[in-house]
């Protein structure tokens, strides 16, 4: 919803500084253009760097705001010479209105993706469900573990596979008992170490997080009840595939395990 405030606002503010610069102080149209436009992104880039928003976020901006810029000083500009003087020609116009509409639709597709449709507007397009639950039109996305990013986070995840590995730990976790969306159940997990002997007083956190939705992710940390064996009683709202990520630490070591479970209706 950021964007919807962040565009508009920064639209308003590049079209007084052009007026005032191109009609007040009478500076040629395409330079004022083009001053409104580096002032636009030396504002703006500084202040993304620091909020981060996303890198299709900060295109789109950079994108609206150059194309804004450069659209006034084609019009206005065309509108300063002998043969443009009082009119406008269909060829810049056009070419103003295509980018417009892209930038509109663009803009509204990267609402919908973080936000999802409009009740009435999604109860019209989507279809309905057998169930109680609703269709969800939105896809905030998850990516728990981006180890690609950078080469340094691929080294390390690569060094903590190595190390699991030779601390040969056998995890073995699941449900007590079946489970169902809206209910409570207890989730459990047993450590052992590669002889078998209990992994006592380890602290065990984790997540079940959900691909389509990170909203509706659910993080907890479980209570040992037994030398090696931990509980803890979660309730996931929803059905279906949910990712799970388990994070095992014992004084210095630190053991991972990712896996999904499917949850019933």
């Amino acid at each position: 919803m950021q964007v919807l405030l962040t565009i508009p606002l920064g639209l308003a503010i590049e079209l007084l500084i052009f007026f005032l610069l191109h009609r007040v102080i009478g500076m040629a149209a395409k330079g004022a253009a083009l001053i409104v436009g580096l002032l636009a992104l030396a504002i703006y880039v500084p202040y993304a760097i620091v909020v981060w928003p996303g890198a299709d976020i900060v295109a789109l901006h950079v994108a609206i705001y150059s194309v804004a810029a450069y659209a006034l000083g084609l019009i206005m500009g065309y509108r300063e010479t002998d043969s443009g003087a009082g009119s406008f020609h269909w060829a810049p116009t056009l070419i103003v209105a295509f980018f417009v509409v892209l930038i509109l639709f663009n803009s509204v597709l990267v609402v919908v993706a973080t936000r999802g449709l409009p009740a009435p507007v999604a109860d019209w397009l989507l279809p309905k469900t057998a169930t109680k639950h609703e269709v969800s039109s939105a896809f905030p996305g998850v990516v728990e573990h981006d180890y690609q990013k950078k080469e340094s986070q691929y080294n390390a995840y690569l060094k903590q596979v190595e190390e699991q590995s030779r601390r040969g730990w056998v995890v073995r976790k699941g449900w007590v008992g079946p489970v169902r969306a809206g209910q409570a159940g207890v989730f459990q997990v047993t450590v052992d170490d590669r002889n078998g002997a209990p992994i006592t007083a380890a602290q065990i956190e984790g997540g079940f997080l959900r691909p389509s939705d990170t909203r509706l992710d659910q993080r907890f940390a479980l209570a040992e009840i037994s030398p090696g064996q931990y509980q803890v009683e979660l309730t996931l709202p929803v059905p279906g595939v949910w990712n799970l990520v388990l994070e095992i630490r014992l004084g210095e070591d630190l053991h991972r395990v990712q896996a999904t479970t499917d949850i019933s209706d």
